[in-house]
């Protein structure tokens, strides 16, 4: 692959559109193979602070919605007529 790059200069060029294109696939994927090795999977204490913290969110952004639906739902009848 990168022979068949260096054979045609217009694709490693930044200021070809084509190349632009190119050399920004090549980075993401030099960049995204190497954040991949890097990666390790979590331990199981690690896992559980991270599935505590989802789920605090989670109960809190329901609460969000549901005190915001409960507070408008009295105006909406109040707007519309409610009749």
């Amino acid at each position: 692959m990168a022979a068949s790059l260096k054979s045609m200069p217009f694709l490693t060029d930044k200021n070809n559109p084509i190349g632009y294109v190119i050399q920004g696939a090549v980075e993401f994927a030099h960049d995204s193979r190497r954040l991949v090795q890097r990666c390790t999977k979590p331990d199981a204490k690690e896992f559980k602070k991270i599935a505590v913290a989802c789920a605090i969110g989670f109960a809190i952004m329901g609460f969000i919605g549901y005190t915001v639906k409960l507070v408008f739902i009295p105006i909406n009848n109040i707007i519309v007529g409610g009749s």
